[in-house]
């Protein structure tokens, strides 16, 4: 048998659940609720009392569980990265500072391993971000389920990312084997062809007729509002330098991906409508002057500060699965649990373009959800008993389950 779980075929039958704790995730929550799906799509969501006639589903009895939306892993690299330490398995750079008709989609992978170890934690959908150079090039949400990255793509061409250059680095001196900070000798040169490039974007979405030029082609959803702007940003400076240039471009939607610089500039993202995509809770501060568990406080520090926030993860792709802990992290440091929610489910889908067919569990809208066992915001109690991508129920084992018990036979079962 193949290691990758084969893909879910497409829903044979209706299926109801009932009798759960419904996270609707736009805030509201139905005590003993169903959810009922025909065609990949949601038909019913509402009290169980109020559900349609059972007879023509498969009835799922959730009594004492929780049902979800399926969590939505932003900027990742899932399907372009295998192992973190080994160059050949990392396909997510391309060669060049301006590449935004790069396109991640066709380079997921449905085979990895790690796909399956995401699933299991509830996270059904990932947009899956290039990196590297000034405009990295375009990301895509995928599902986490299919044959090859045509099944597998859910919105394709969703955004595209830049990474906004700062007036000052940071570097590793080997003398004195600490960080320093040094002026960017190539800022106002970054700036300039940033500047140029989307004059020359906009320009081109004036000719008629358009002579085939694919780079400039790829930038003209930010205009027509099809595309969202993620701007990568160290500094408080950069993250306003970057929402002020994209507005004064005419960008229609945009996003921040930042760490707690954010918060300093949290009133100007409110008034402006900015969301903030928060790189890593489970980090420690960037400075030693800062409290230990600002990065897990930095969440609700910035819903608070009424900041819309969705939740992502960087570093070794592995540890993406955990993206819900990080929430129940935000939650336990002060973050409302609905919002924090919404950080996993709506705010992701409103950001990339996709909260009119998914991103909460309400009628038409697609049929991506999971049931758990329990609070699938704490590790303790998040057990993934069944989900559902487009209505596909998919198999949840994957290798680490495997290995768990084959060494269990072996060594006898931990407690």
């Amino acid at each position: 048998m193949a290691q990758v779980p084969t893909p879910a075929q497409p829903q044979q039958k209706p299926v109801m659940v009932t009798n759960a704790t419904v996270h609707v995730g736009n805030g509201q929550t139905i005590e003993n609720g169903a959810v009922a799906f025909e065609n990949g799509k949601i038909t019913f969501a509402g009290a169980t009392a109020s559900a349609p006639d059972q007879s023509r589903y498969e009835v799922i009895n959730a009594a004492g569980k929780h049902v979800y939306p399926g969590f939505i892993l932003t900027n990742s690299h899932l399907g372009l990265e295998e192992v973190s330490s080994i160059r050949a398995t990392r396909d997510y750079d391309e060669a060049g500072d301006l590449n935004p008709n790069v396109r991640s989609q066709v380079a997921y992978n449905t085979d990895s391993e790690l796909t399956p170890t995401f699933r299991f934690n509830g996270i059904l959908l990932a947009e899956v971000a290039p990196e590297g150079g000034i405009i990295s090039g375009t990301s895509s949400v995928m599902q986490l389920d299919g044959w090859n990255w045509e099944d597998a793509t859910h919105t394709k061409d969703v955004a595209i990312h830049i990474h906004w250059p700062g007036k000052t680095r940071r570097r590793f001196d080997f003398e004195t084997f600490s960080s320093v900070t040094e002026v960017n000798p190539e800022y106002e040169k970054t700036i300039d062809n940033i500047l140029n490039f989307f004059n020359e974007a906009i320009g081109y979405s004036k000719l008629t007729p358009k002579p085939v030029n694919l780079k400039l082609e790829a930038m003209q959803g930010l205009f027509a509002g099809s595309k969202a702007l993620i701007i990568h940003a160290n500094t408080s400076k950069e993250i306003v330098e970057g929402v002020k240039f994209a507005q004064a471009h005419g960008v229609k939607r945009m996003a921040v991906f930042a760490n707690d610089e954010a918060l300093k500039v949290a009133p100007f993202l409110k008034e402006n409508s900015v969301p903030v995509i928060v790189q890593l809770v489970h980090d420690l501060p960037a400075r030693t002057d800062d409290d230990v568990d600002l990065p897990y406080a930095l969440p609700g520090l910035l819903s608070k500060a009424g900041v819309q926030v969705a939740f992502s993860h960087t570093g070794m792709i592995a540890r993406g699965r955990n993206l819900p802990f990080y929430a129940g992290t935000a939650i336990a440091y002060g973050m409302d649990k609905e919002e924090a929610l919404k950080g996993l489910t709506l705010y992701p889908a409103k950001i990339l373009g996709i909260d009119k067919i998914t991103g909460t569990l309400e009628t038409g809208k697609d049929a991506t959800l999971f049931i758990s066992d329990g609070d699938a915001l704490d590790f303790r109690t998040n057990r993934v008993s069944d989900a559902f991508i487009g209505g596909k129920r998919i198999i949840l084992k994957n290798k680490q389950q495997d290995l768990y018990e084959r060494y269990s036979k072996k060594y006898g079962q931990m407690k």
